[in-house]
């Protein structure tokens, strides 16, 4: 690590302004913070510090996806021979849904740091790590056969008009991975629903084999037009139809063990999710319409879809969720409550954690603005009476 530090000091000055470089400044300087924590201090005034910095914390971010990716790799490939009838081994369907996976994880981040790159450049301001984890959270959260070339275009959008033009990172309202999502949900429905997008379909050097009209349903998209699914252990291990991301309950569990027990993510939030969502399938369970989906047990519903993902990975975002902590507790619980109504209700959504944590965001500011008041009218209050 010293050759490499020693190294990049002897280029900087070519980046610095005057250099021949200086154009580059800020890909340079987003690089080197990338590799090494910054050993600038301050020069006057009074300043606090501690051991967590954006970097750290998107990093550990990235170490907790790691398992549901990894198992989402494998599943993939575990659905596609599944479907196709064949025999393979692990390393076999683990390699066919890596070759799979990667080219959409590549797009991602060369679209959305290259967008980055250049506003940053252009603002001539340092480029942020927030990318770091939504450009693994988006290619986790499509189907498997969302074309590259559809990733590329909400990508881009969901990086310019869902967080540069409210300044970069820290300051946008809605979470950039959700709005991919729900770019792609609206301008290409077919490629997000339904039951051909779910399974690769397409041999990937070899491995697998290629299959015109493959089909499978998820759970949930069987649940809302013909009958629930038996509660089976494959639903908690994730070896079912879905998102690339979001079908382990136990990889997503793993994620969120680390994510609490480093302080990353509020465990109110997190916890809140899946309290609301549970008393609400209760609730439906007890007095709702006559549907499969309705009368889906409670527990099915929070290891089904994209529950146990949105709850853990997006839910806990901290610059789109509330951040007052009995905030906290009403805007989780919110989203897990509004994630089984849209399942429930909408005829046309088989879904709804994404827009029930999109919807959320917009009310989050609200929240804590309520909270705030009435702790400010409670002290106030307790004041008056202490006289």
């Amino acid at each position: 690590m010293k050759a490499l530090r020693n190294y990049i000091d002897k280029i900087k000055p070519n980046f610095e302004e005057g250099g021949k470089f200086h154009a580059l400044r800020s890909v340079f300087e987003g690089f080197e913070s990338f590799l090494f924590v910054s050993n600038a201090t301050s020069k006057t005034g009074t300043h606090i510090h501690d051991a967590i910095d954006s970097k750290r914390i998107m990093s550990l971010v990235v170490i907790a996806l790691l398992p549901a990716l990894l198992f989402g790799m494998y599943n993939v490939g575990y659905q596609h021979y599944h479907a196709t009838g064949l025999e393979g081994s692990f390393i076999e369907m683990f390699g066919y849904g890596f070759l799979a996976v990667l080219p959409k994880i590549i797009v991602s981040y060369v679209v959305g740091l290259g967008i980055e790159f250049v506003v940053a450049q252009w603002k001539k301001e340092e480029i942020q790590e927030g990318f770091l984890v939504s450009g693994l959270l988006i290619p986790m959260i499509v189907p498997v056969d969302c074309p590259l070339w559809m990733l590329a275009v909400a990508t881009a959008f969901s990086v310019i008009f869902a967080k540069e033009v409210f300044g970069g990172t820290g300051m946008n309202i809605f979470n950039p991975a959700l709005i991919t999502r729900a770019f792609l949900f609206f301008a290409y429905p077919t490629k997000m629903s339904g039951d051909t997008v779910w399974v690769a379909s397409d041999s990937i050097f070899g491995l697998g084999k290629t299959v015109d009209g493959l089909t499978a349903a998820t759970p949930l998209g069987i649940a809302k037009v013909a009958e629930a699914p038996a509660f089976s252990w494959d639903m908690v291990i994730g070896l079912i139809p879905g998102s690339i991301g979001e079908t382990s309950v136990i990889a997503i569990a793993i994620g969120a063990v680390i994510l609490l027990w480093t302080g990353v993510a509020s465990w109110k939030t997190m916890l809140s999710v899946f309290v609301g969502g549970a008393f609400m399938g209760w609730l439906f369970n007890v007095i709702g319409p006559d549907t499969a989906i309705a009368n889906m047990p409670w527990y099915e519903h929070l290891c089904l879809g994209g529950f146990c993902f949105g709850a853990v990975f997006m839910a806990t975002d901290p610059v789109t969720s509330s951040r007052t902590e009995n905030g906290k507790y009403i805007y989780g619980f919110l989203i897990g409550a509004m994630a089984i109504i849209i399942r429930v209700l909408n005829p046309g959504y088989p879904e709804g954690m994404m827009l029930a944590i999109l919807l959320m965001n917009i009310f989050a500011p609200l929240i804590d603005y309520v909270v705030v008041q009435n702790n400010i009218s409670r002290r106030m209050k307790r004041a008056m009476s202490n006289k």
